[in-house]
């Protein structure tokens, strides 16, 4: 009986201690694993319009611009059903809003869902969404803002998607988003995406290569402890809010640092932090120095002046994509790998 005892415990020290090794890869591969690909889009392509967030209350003319814009680019748009449906704050109930974009997802006719609006609301379609035929034939999911929550959980089913302007984006006039329009136009038929940000004295200098993910702040924090936090080891993460008091933006990033999200990073790009809210008791810095105060336990570059948030000069990124990112002084520099 003590032999096969003594056998059986050297079985099992021989099983975990051969097992450690394995999940150290497992996690390793998770961390650097490339995300897929949804094809890029070509004259003929369909593209839907959905409406997962807040209301398109008299919004209908934006709409009309982007299926024009679409046109003009060879592409072929279907509005989803209940995207001017209205229910309280947002487009239709929680119901409809998921049916639109379950059908989005399913339909193998479409080839990308650009998403009219932010404001709020994605969060509580998420665990609606069934992603079976997603996974089989991918699209890209195209929007900004709170738009961030879908982003987050189509990364970690491990595929990449756009961070570029939303319909309603379209309200300040074309003339006027040149570079928001062209951006989103290179970035979704796989044209050479690169960028050289004006240089800030705020700049932490450095150069790696690393997949960018990231979003609007406020939606990273708050998918903090649910399945649909995103793992930022080994990646860059860029960020980006409005409307926000700049001892909110301290509480979310710090939130962010306690719950391990700057231990494995390999960099930060700043976007646009726009219409900072004045309080009584002022913070005394400026948010630039904010968000350096709250990294400066780590060595990753942090890079200031990306165009892309909530500002009229909305730079598309392909969140999940490898870049080559260069931080100085002067100018930082990025350059989304092609596969």
């Amino acid at each position: 009986m003590s032999r096969n005892l003594l056998t059986i415990a050297l079985c099992c020290v021989a099983f975990f201690l051969g097992k450690a090794p394995m999940q150290a890869q497992d996690n390793q591969s998770k961390q650097t694993k490339t995300l897929k690909q949804p094809p890029y889009l070509k004259a003929g392509d369909t593209v839907t319009i959905v409406a997962p967030s807040g209301i398109l209350k008299n919004r209908t003319a934006e709409i009309e611009q982007a299926k024009a814009l679409l046109k003009s680019w060879g592409l072929h748009t279907v509005v989803g059903k209940h995207v001017f449906n209205q229910n309280n704050h947002f487009a239709g109930t929680d119901t409809e809003r998921a049916e639109d974009f379950q059908n989005a997802l399913d339909d193998p006719k479409i080839k990308a869902i650009w998403c009219a609006r932010g404001g709020y609301g994605a969060v509580r379609i998420l665990d609606k969404l069934d992603y079976t035929k997603f996974n089989i034939k991918p699209k890209w999911v195209i929007g900004y803002s709170d738009i961030t929550a879908l982003h987050n959980q189509v990364h970690n089913l491990g595929f990449e998607s756009l961070h570029a302007m939303m319909c309603t984006s379209l309200q300040d006039g074309a003339e006027n988003i040149k570079e928001t329009i062209s951006t989103f136009k290179t970035a979704l038929f796989g044209n050479p995406l690169t960028y050289t940000l004006q240089g800030s004295k705020y700049n932490k200098p450095g150069n790696v290569c690393a997949p960018i993910v990231g979003g609007n702040l406020s939606i990273l924090y708050s998918m903090l402890g649910s399945n649909t936090s995103i793992d930022t080891s080994g990646k860059i993460l860029f960020i980006e809010e409005i409307g926000e008091y700049e001892y909110s933006i301290d509480r979310m990033l710090q939130s962010l640092k306690r719950a391990g999200y700057f231990n494995n990073c390999k960099g930060v790009i700043v976007g646009d932090i726009s219409k900072i809210r004045k309080n009584t008791t002022l913070w005394g810095s400026p948010v630039q120095q904010l968000i350096l105060d709250t990294l400066a336990d780590y060595d990753f570059p942090v890079a200031f002046n990306m165009p892309a948030g909530h500002e009229k000069d909305n730079r598309a990124m392909i969140l999940g994509r490898m870049v080559d990112l260069t931080i100085n002084k002067e100018q930082s520099t990025i350059i989304f790998k092609d596969y």
